[in-house]
């Protein structure tokens, strides 16, 4: 089963601004959870543009973890995607839009997911899962809102 999760986020400043920020891959381990033990791999800095690969290691649970994502699109000021090549998930697509509105920009997360081993990540996913990737992306805009607030 696919599963998705949606974010919504209204930042006070600048589109521009704010994409600039999430066009850096190096931003992503500012906003990401301590307990995960998030590091990126590849070397810095990295070139986003369609095609362009990620590679991070992190910490799921105590269990080490390597995760590597495909830019899939980007269109400067506007939106991103990056997709899983390979890590814990069967599946895993987030994209990433910025919308300018009064006061600043709206950002929106969008991510289709989905676990390995059918009924049982199913299961898992009821179980630990939902809850983690909920705690992360939580974390994550309020790690953002803070950035952006200085």
């Amino acid at each position: 089963m696919i599963y998705s999760l949606d974010r919504t986020l209204f930042i006070p400043k600048p589109r521009h601004e704010v994409f600039a920020f999430f066009a850096k891959a190096e931003n992503l381990e500012q906003i990401t959870p301590d307990f995960l033990k998030f590091h990126i791999l590849s070397p810095l800095p990295i070139t986003m543009q369609p095609g362009a690969l990620i590679d991070y290691k992190l910490r799921l649970h105590g269990i080490p973890i390597r995760w590597r994502t495909r830019i899939e699109a980007f269109e400067p000021d506007s939106f991103f995607i990056d997709s899983q090549l390979s890590g814990p998930y069967r599946q895993w697509i987030h994209r990433h839009d910025f919308t300018d509105i009064p006061g600043g920009t709206l950002m929106h997360d969008h991510v289709d997911y989905q676990l390995p081993f059918g009924p049982i990540g199913d299961l898992v996913r009821a179980l630990f899962v939902r809850s983690s990737v909920q705690r992360i992306f939580d974390y994550r805009n309020q790690t953002i809102l803070k950035i952006f607030s200085r």
